[in-house]
């Protein structure tokens, strides 16, 4: 599971799974409920370069990004092999919000 923390957005937090270059489990904490939830929908199963294509440069309003940018923002850096900051790690407790 991979954790985002974008800024600039509405949302908070941006949660997904990337497996053999394909994306799962998206979830957005805060944000346009209804159209990120939608659009967690569309994405599920969708290969990680055709996400990117798809969301990179989407705009919301006035801002000069959004929920989709940000994402595919990460899905790049992962792409590219910059997983340690994105990555979801078990608390030391043992306890994973997460799972």
């Amino acid at each position: 599971m991979y954790s985002f923390v974008p800024t600039g957005v509405c949302a908070k937090q941006i949660l997904f799974d990337v497996t053999d270059g394909v994306i799962h489990d998206v979830q957005f904490v805060k944000g346009c409920p209804g159209s990120l939830s939608a659009l967690s929908k569309l994405l599920e199963g969708k290969a990680i370069d055709d996400v990117i294509s798809l969301l990179k440069g989407t705009l919301c309003g006035n801002k000069n990004t959004s929920c989709p940018d940000r994402l595919a923002e990460a899905l790049e850096e992962i792409q590219n092999g910059n997983t340690a900051q994105y990555e979801v790690k078990p608390a030391s407790s043992g306890f994973n919000p997460f799972a």
